[in-house]
């Protein structure tokens, strides 16, 4: 059996959450929002392009994966990052 690449569900979604972080300057959204797409494409098989692109803006913002990491933990523990996101409950987005 080959190994074939798989199409992520979320990926057309995601793509306009990335293409909107490779425009922008890093905020404490945008670095939470980089930080939970990282987690979500690590070790996906497929959206090699995405994965390509999560790089990249780590790499254009200077910062290591740990350094990312470091900030959004701080990010998360201070407050809710998302609170002016309103979704209902059919819409959470745990993946």
């Amino acid at each position: 059996m080959q190994n074939q690449d798989q199409i992520h569900p979320r990926e057309k979604l995601d793509r306009e959450i990335i293409n909107n972080l490779l425009q922008g300057e890093p905020d404490d959204y945008k670095l939470a929002e980089l930080a939970r797409l990282r987690i979500r494409y690590r070790n996906f098989p497929g959206a090699r392009d995405i994965q390509k692109d999560l790089d990249l803006i780590l790499q254009q913002w200077q910062l290591s994966e740990e350094e990312l990491y470091a900030k959004t933990r701080q990010i998360h523990a201070v407050g809710t990052i998302y609170r002016h996101q309103v979704k209902s409950k059919d819409q959470q987005d745990w993946t």
